[in-house]
């Protein structure tokens, strides 16, 4: 599909960047239903998969209502009201949702699962099963998407509960190294326009994206743009999991939304050799050194205490510690609690020689 978003002088003037945890969100749950994984992802779809299976994530809201192909629904990623937007606000955004929007997502949901229904039936007429589960548009509906319909306040309440917890197993233990590299792209591309003007920024944002004669020109099949009033601006949101697609989100009166990969975000999940951290010993302890240094991945009480050969109780009681020094971050997710390292700890186990 090709497709041009004219963008005039005023528009240029309004563009701005934004890092949203919901484009996250979002683009992290279509990286974990793609088959397979983006390569670059896999690594930390090993480690979350099982967590969110466990919590019953891997087959919830988020999965009905994020396919890994095709629409993505526009209420799931209101518009940042900040250049660093908190998750709480955006959360807020998508339980007050009108019912027009709302209506509007469920009409392209229902739509992209009767095109894939009708797919299927065209390539084994044998295997049509019944004509029940399909909704009055064709295609074949979720219960939850029919609760949406039916009751949309509690369902989406019961979303944005499924989100959080979503984030506090998947994102909220590794956003120390996502949120440097998503803010490290917006200073990166703001320092490009200062040097080369905005034209030269919305030309390099991805493969697909091409800047020509007052207009960005988007050819990807799976991108749908379609011009708002005058003056809107543009978003730019740049994403560690958007990786290899540009998404988009167009909702008048609200400025057109461009969801790109962020420079550098493959390296989120590089492997990082444990750090020698012996000159931390004499300062933090020898174990706190040791579960620092563990703790590359995020991971659980019982799991650093196996690793360090501690006992759990031992474990928690320096996780605390370390804790309370800002040197680890704990997420709770029900009965899942992952520790993380901290970007001040990152920052002094980098230092070290």
């Amino acid at each position: 599909m090709r497709t041009g978003l004219p963008l005039t002088a005023d528009d240029l003037a309004l563009t701005r960047f934004a890092v949203s945890p919901m484009w996250e969100v979002v683009a992290a749950c279509r990286a974990l239903a793609a088959d397979p994984v983006p390569v670059p992802h896999r690594r930390w779809a090993a480690q979350v998969r099982p967590r969110l299976a466990a919590a019953g994530l891997d087959r919830g809201w988020l999965a009905e209502l994020v396919p890994p192909h095709g629409h993505l629904p526009d209420f799931l990623n209101p518009v940042p009201d900040r250049p660093v937007t908190d998750l709480a606000a955006e959360l807020a955004a998508i339980r007050a949702t009108g019912p027009a929007l709302l209506r509007h997502d469920l009409d392209c949901l229902h739509a992209d699962r009767a095109d894939r229904a009708d797919r299927a039936d065209r390539a084994d007429r044998a295997d049509r099963g019944n004509r029940d589960g399909r909704d009055g548009r064709g295609g074949r509906s979720g219960p939850r998407l029919r609760a949406l319909e039916r009751e949309p306040e509690q369902a989406l309440r019961r979303i944005t509960a499924e989100i959080e917890a979503f984030w506090q197993l998947a994102l909220a233990p590794y956003w120390s190294r996502i949120g440097a590299v998503l803010e490290a792209d917006v200073l990166r591309r703001a320092r490009r326009a200062a040097e080369r003007g905005s034209a030269a920024v919305l030309g390099e944002l991805h493969g697909t994206v091409r800047w020509a004669d007052g207009t960005l020109h988007l050819s990807e099949r799976h991108c749908a743009v379609t011009r708002i009033p005058t003056g809107a601006g543009l978003l730019l949101v740049p994403s560690v999991f958007a990786w290899p697609r540009l998404l988009t989100r167009t909702v008048s009166p609200d400025p057109p939304q461009l969801c790109y990969p962020a420079l550098g975000a493959a390296t989120v999940w590089e492997h990082r050799p444990a750090p020698r951290a012996e000159a931390l010993a004499p300062v933090l302890g020898r174990t706190r050194t040791r579960l620092l240094a563990e703790l590359d991945v995020p991971a659980s009480t019982t799991e650093l205490a196996a690793r360090c050969g501690i006992t759990a109780p031992a474990a928690s009681q320096h996780l605390t510690a370390l804790r309370t020094a800002g040197l680890v971050s704990s997420h709770r997710a029900g009965r899942f609690v992952l520790y993380a390292r901290t970007a001040v700890a990152d920052g002094w186990l980098a230092a070290l020689p």
